[in-house]
């Protein structure tokens, strides 16, 4: 350690622009990491504010919710705690100039996925939403009239709750009398009793007994079969993974280049009695000490970045995740210091001198 802190403060420049590409990848990380978590959170918020442990679906459906339709009276809780009715539709809202995609919950006011109202109060009549508080960040405000795309339904917003977007749409929460009217216009009477799905609650979803066009799926499944969900997961770990991979190889790069240009400083140091494996010691303690530097630095810039993001930017740290990360970077970067120790090793005193 001591060898290896003295060469950093001798050659402080070079050491620098390594410390400067370790802190560039783990920066780049660390914000994946939140713009994952963020854009995940964005899909399923709806969903882990239910609490539920499954779905029932139609087999039809393919886990899909609004490919969904059963009627009421197709289940009536046998096996579950507590279970809940919804009916849900896509639309786009607009309200004056203020124009959003939204998703609309359709429920009964006394059963358990009824959100808590942050403002305002909850709906009463027919008409009414609860929104979710995102929607004032695009300018929409208690009281005001939404117009839906492909109905002549008009919805008024009487209330806002938080952390309710379902497939990064901002979710309104109604009656199911006002979702039958959106969906169906002037023949609503005759669907009063059509939803997509059942929200079930219960410490074991085997017992749940469903007739044999219905399925029961368990929430972690159902928010995987989201749209885009897992591709878009997929994709953003796969970045991360990479960036792993690229941080080894330039480290490795970098370190290389260094100790080919001091082959002959080791076989001085190696003629003078200085073993090889303490050498090895000092260049792994050293680039311990950059990537730990470097990753320090990436995550401050993270947590500053994260300040300064507009809400529009879906970014969501996990300080976990983050922390897992780091680790992991810190240990590639070691691994990618093992090449140039073998340089190292096998460097002979007599012909890195000249001799």
């Amino acid at each position: 350690m001591f060898l290896a802190w003295n060469e950093i403060k001798n050659n402080k420049l070079r050491f620098i622009l390594i410390i400067g590409v370790l802190t560039l990848v783990s920066y780049l990380v660390f914000f994946l990491s939140g713009l994952a978590n963020g854009l995940e959170n964005m899909n399923k918020a709806a969903v882990d504010k239910w609490a539920s442990q499954g779905v029932i679906l139609t087999k039809e459906s393919d886990i899909n919710l609004p490919q969904s339709s059963l009627k009421l009276g197709d289940y009536n809780g046998e096996g579950t705690d507590e279970y809940a009715s919804l009916a849900q539709i896509s639309s786009i809202a607009t309200s004056g100039n203020n124009k959003s995609n939204v998703a609309i919950f359709g429920m009964n006011k006394n059963e358990f996925i009824m959100p808590n109202v942050t403002e305002g109060k909850e709906f009463d009549k027919t008409g009414e939403v609860i929104a979710n508080d995102s929607l004032k960040n695009e300018g929409f405000e208690l009281g005001d009239e939404l117009s839906l795309s492909s109905t002549e339904e008009k919805l008024t917003i009487v209330g806002f709750t938080n952390n309710a977007k379902f497939s990064a749409a901002p979710v309104l929460y109604t009656g199911l009398d006002t979702v039958q009217k959106i969906r169906y216009g002037k023949a609503a009477d005759n669907y009063h009793d059509q939803i997509n799905a059942f929200i079930i609650r219960t410490a074991d979803l085997s017992n749940v007994e469903v007739n044999e066009n219905l399925q029961v799926v368990d929430t972690s499944t159902f928010i995987e079969n989201l749209p885009g969900y897992s591709e878009q997961n997929l994709t953003l770990t796969m970045m991360i993974y990479f960036l792993f991979v690229i941080s080894a190889l330039v480290l490795a790069i970098f370190l290389y280049v260094l100790t080919i240009q001091k082959v002959s400083i080791f076989g001085v140091m190696k003629a003078q009695g200085i073993s090889g494996k303490y050498l090895a010691r000092s260049v792994i303690a050293q680039t311990f000490l950059l990537s730990i530097a470097g990753v320090i630095i990436g995550f401050i810039l993270t947590i500053i970045t994260g300040l300064f993001l507009p809400d529009a930017v879906p970014v969501d740290y996990n300080y976990l995740y983050l922390i897992i990360y780091g680790v992991v970077l810190i240990f590639v970067s070691i691994l990618g210091a093992l090449f140039s120790v073998q340089t190292i090793v096998k460097v002979d005193p007599l012909k890195a001198i000249g001799g």
